[in-house]
């Protein structure tokens, strides 16, 4: 919480200075009304943007969304615009796609945060639309990086990207290759139910031969009076992952050795086709087409050797996830009523999850199969969506309204056989007041629906645990009554601060059901609520003679209630693990901690051409409520800082220094001889993983 509280103490000393000291003296002409703040290409140049990406993380108040995987369109696409349009495309996220774009091909960004030219904003608050120049000549871009971490082997990777014209097609060719090459390392401590320490494990984990590439198209074209796009995107990624721990009785003293790897091949391809037209003067349509395809061939290998070297054990498991998803979506808008923006959309999905898993143990008189129940599944899924929506323009009141509803039916075959239909009806209203072009409040009220994880219906092996995370065919997406009031204000032409408080109040609650006293899985506990603020702001700090700099805080604090099904006592909602293991990141995504936050402050040279700075992030502990154990992740604080410069021929060079801190991720697991909290501790295990510092040097360019 100290975190918090400084965090909170830098935000009010900038909230409560005066207006001329956030307010930077420029010449550049930021265009600002109700519904748009318009940023011209010259508002870029003092960051020296290699790429669409670099311009967009510029953007004051404005936090880059790359979506989710998860089922349907519009909740993938994250909140970028390209020329007016959503890219049709999901697993190539939009950040992905903004590298790809050469600075000098962009045009100007704008902020849309209301109804503007008909465009459909999909229930969006805020999105960046990056309108590109038109005509322009061939261009590459390129980048090659080089990461060393103290913990693990050199990273090398890279991309190059084409922006050209076919006759009147214009398209973006990218390539992309990288090796994965992260590394972990340190303790875990198992204490009996006295407290005493019994059993001493070291981990050292090596991730060297995966290897990641993807080739990628987007290309765009005017046929007749028809805007047709088309998005696709190939790749794989493949290679093992090593794990070598050390295991010591801290009662008899003896030693033995456990190894675990892990191999994976997982090739994906997506292809993404829309096109859009003016059917009359104040009707616009748009049709789109959507299919993702991954096939996950993934063997998880552990092996156990006694004090002398000798295999004791040895357990496999092999397993093939293919997952599929189809798309056709239509959408139209029509502002044939003044002052009305009129937009219908459907949808139609078809999405599959289909894995075979074989488990076999071997203790020496060869390998037994071992049956995972719910393992090998088929889970399908037929859906429809429909929306009908107005944007009402009040002069200073814009008004958005409408009514959404879903269809949708689930089945699942193979170990466990089931089929359930939904029907849901989401309502929306969101009010929008502009006192100034610089003040704006918003309300928000809707209902939503969460995106099941197909993979929460099917069970799977975890051999670092010795455990069984079992899959729920029984699964229904929670609900929730979200509302939000949230006020904007800017000041000159870089600050913005931005507040909002929320509260969720949900049914059907997706969290962690007992299904024994050993087992549990996702399930649906009852009903839940979720409160708090955000807080976002991008603050100039010229006045404090750092000329050139400012300082990019983001902030989130909440809190939840449900009733715990084991205990029957009320509890806050069980985290998620997002933010632990691999690379070390703190996110700032609602995840389920107490609190997250992070400042970034930025220092631009412009006469030496030199840029640098740092940021710091940290999140609380996040807790899972398990049957019979209560698990707790947590790190500290994570610092990062960089230095940059085109002073060399044009070309970028950036040398960061990540996590220079080097926390600690810790996992923490309370086990109970019965059901959490109704029975005594039986032993406690605490891990401590160090995932390195990192150096980084990258080089990027365009001609």
């Amino acid at each position: 919480m100290s975190y918090l509280f400084i965090l909170l103490s830098v935000f009010f000393m900038n909230v409560q200075a005066s207006d001329h000291m956030l307010e930077t003296s420029s010449d550049i002409q930021i265009e600002t009304s109700d519904e748009l703040v318009v940023y011209p290409v010259s508002f870029f140049s003092r960051y020296q943007p290699d790429n669409a990406l670099d311009m967009v993380l510029q953007l004051p108040g404005f936090q880059l969304n790359d979506g989710t995987s998860e089922r349907g369109f519009i909740g993938a696409v994250g909140n970028i615009l390209i020329n007016d349009s959503y890219p049709s495309i999901k697993q190539d996220t939009p950040s992905s796609i903004l590298s790809r774009i050469p600075a000098n091909q962009v045009e100007k960004i704008e902020i849309i945060r209301g109804q503007v030219r008909g465009i459909d904003l999909q229930g969006r608050q805020i999105v960046a639309n990056i309108i590109l120049i038109e005509n322009t000549e061939a261009s590459f871009r390129w980048i090659s990086f080089l990461q060393k971490s103290t913990t693990g082997p050199y990273k090398p990777g890279g991309n190059i990207s084409l922006i050209h014209q076919l006759g009147q097609i214009d398209y973006t060719l990218g390539f992309e290759i990288e090796r994965e090459a992260n590394g972990e390392r340190g303790p875990e401590f198992v204490f009996d139910s006295d407290g005493e320490l019994i059993e001493t494990r070291y981990d050292r984990e090596r991730q060297f031969g995966i290897r990641k590439f993807g080739l990628s198209l987007n290309a765009s074209t005017l046929i007749g009076k028809t805007q047709v796009n088309f998005n696709g995107k190939a790749g794989n990624n493949n290679g093992p992952d090593n794990q070598y721990r050390k295991v010591t009785d801290e009662i008899s003293g003896i030693e033995h050795q456990v190894y675990f790897k892990d191999s994976r091949n997982r090739p994906t391809f997506e292809l993404g086709f829309d096109a859009e037209r003016h059917l009359g003067q104040n009707l616009k349509a748009k049709s789109i087409l959507l299919y993702t395809y991954h096939d996950l061939n993934l063997r998880n290998f552990q092996s156990v050797s006694n004090p002398a070297g000798i295999q004791e054990r040895q357990r496999i498991s092999d397993s093939d996830t293919l997952t599929q998803e189809g798309i056709g979506r239509l959408e139209f808008s029509w502002d044939g009523f003044s002052k009305h923006n009129i937009q219908f959309n459907i949808e139609g999905a078809k999405n599959s999850v289909n894995q075979s898993l074989i488990q076999t143990n071997d203790t020496g008189a060869g390998p037994v199969v071992i049956i995972v129940p719910g393992a090998n599944s088929k889970v399908e899924e037929l859906r429809g969506d429909f929306e009908f929506k107005d944007t009402w323009d009040l002069s200073r009141w814009e008004i958005e309204y409408g009514l959404s509803a879903e269809i949708s039916e689930i089945s699942q075959s193979g170990d466990t056989n089931q089929k359930q239909d939904f029907f849901f009806v989401k309502p929306r209203l969101v009010a929008t007041y502009s006192a100034t072009n610089k003040v704006l409040t918003r309300l928000l009220v809707s209902r939503e629906v969460a995106q099941l994880d197909f993979n929460d219906f099917i069970s799977v092996a975890v051999f670092e645990d010795d455990d069984l995370a079992l899959g729920n065919p029984d699964l229904r997406p929670d609900k929730t009554w979200v509302t939000e009031l949230s006020q904007e204000r800017r000041f000159g032409d870089l600050g913005v601060v931005k507040l909002t408080t929320f509260h969720h109040r949900i049914s059907d609650v997706l969290d962690l059901l007992p299904l024994s006293d050993d087992f549990e899985a996702p399930g649906n506990i009852g009903k839940g609520r979720k409160w708090g603020i955000i807080m976002e702001a991008t603050l100039p700090v010229d006045w404090l003679g750092l000329t050139g700099s400012r300082l990019d805080v983001k902030a989130r604090w909440q809190d939840s209630s449900v009733v715990d099904p084991v205990t029957g006592q009320s509890r806050v909602l069980s985290a998620s693990q997002i933010g632990f293991g691999g690379p070390p990141a703190i996110r700032f995504q609602d995840n389920g901690t107490e609190y997250v936050f992070d400042i970034a402050f930025r220092q631009d040279l412009d006469s030496a051409r030199i840029a640098w700075g740092w940021d710091m992030a940290a999140q609380a502990e996040r807790p899972r409520f398990k049957v019979n154990e209560l698990e707790i992740f947590e790190e500290g604080l994570e610092f990062n800082v960089f230095i940059e410069s085109t002073r060399w021929f044009g070309v970028k060079v950036r040398l960061e220094g990540r996590n220079l801190l080097n926390y600690n991720e810790k996992r923490d697991r309370t086990l109970y001889q019965g059901r959490r909290g109704l029975s005594i501790i039986s032993s406690q295990i605490l891990r401590k993983r160090t995932p390195g510092s990192r150096a980084l040097l990258s080089i990027s360019g365009s001609f």
